[in-house]
């Protein structure tokens, strides 16, 4: 299977820690990379991480807390010194456009390279992206401002050539990518080899899921069945539920009911708050609901 995996760059919250950068990730699918969140010290982390600049050609970002985009204006920047040619698209609260111009005018006299936004309404549930490999589409979440999370779906492959068949048959190479598409074929003598004879399922498409700032939604879960790995913002224990709560954020407890409810494979969590030492608290408490939890840290990398 092709990589398809998540490359944590920074995985705390809005109050700096020793431990953890702001909010920002790039998930790596079919040879592209797409950054989703780009907190202060982005290029730094992409850079340490040793993932390369011109794969990335999407930055999705969730909403306008400065964890979550501060570092943007830097990686534009660095991009353009970098002598980058291909458009940057970047998707985000439509808030966020004029914001963004006015840096771009004020420090930027030729960027070198297009910049494309598009604006996300974060009400509502649609596809803002999509290619040959995989579609992105928003999660409408609960924050303090406008919030917006990320279903990346990988589409599905073609169907896996049975080599020995093909040998068997004497079916030529030409005939490879017909048989791939739902043909079967058909021998000199007339005999039709049908198409489930020569090959053998494609593996499932994966999907990965970024619920970034949001109080708990009990609804969340409809949203996300079945989806391969999900990533769910764990800020407190939830001894500290009341602050979850007033601050429109989840607990570790939360996060893991979502994934529960949802049948996910793995949970991820992170955006940890500062008064957390050893994260192992959260990553516990989330266990105690929903066993396949694990944390993140910076320059992990998870297969979805």
């Amino acid at each position: 299977m092709e990589p398809f995996r998540v490359h944590i760059l920074g995985c705390g919250s809005a109050m700096p820690t020793m431990h953890h950068y702001p909010s920002m990730q790039i998930i790596e699918c079919r040879g592209k990379l797409y950054m989703v969140d780009c907190g202060e010290g982005a290029q730094l982390q992409m850079r340490r991480s040793g993932l390369s600049f011109e794969k990335l050609g999407h930055i999705f970002i969730s909403h306008l807390h400065g964890d979550h985009c501060f570092g943007l204006i830097g990686m534009i920047s660095t991009f353009g010194l970098l002598g980058r040619t291909s458009t940057l698209h970047v998707y985000a609260p439509a808030e966020l456009e004029a914001m963004l111009q006015a840096q771009m005018q004020l420090f930027f006299h030729d960027l070198g390279y297009p910049l494309e936004f598009h604006p996300v309404d974060t009400k509502v549930r649609q596809t803002i992206f999509e290619d040959r490999s995989i579609t992105v589409e928003t999660i409408p979440l609960e924050h303090r401002m406008p919030c917006a999370g990320f279903l990346f779906r990988e589409k599905p492959s073609l169907p896996h050539i049975r080599r020995d068949m093909i040998d068997m048959y004497g079916i030529p190479t030409s005939q490879i990518m017909n048989i791939k598409n739902g043909q079967g074929y058909t021998l000199p003598d007339g005999t039709i080899v049908e198409h489930e004879r020569l090959v053998t399922p494609a593996e499932p498409p994966r999907s990965y899921a970024y619920c970034s700032d949001t109080r708990y939604i009990p609804t969340l879960h409809q949203q996300l069945l079945g989806v391969s790995t999900l990533y769910h913002e764990s800020t407190y224990a939830q001894d500290k539920l009341s602050g979850a709560e007033k601050y429109y954020h989840s607990t570790a407890q939360q996060a893991a009911q979502v994934a529960l409810n949802a049948h996910a494979g793995k949970l991820l969590i992170g955006h940890y708050s500062a008064r957390y030492t050893d994260e192992n608290v959260l990553l516990n408490e989330a266990r105690q609901t929903f066993p396949n939890t694990l944390l993140t840290n910076e320059m992990d990398v998870f297969d979805i």
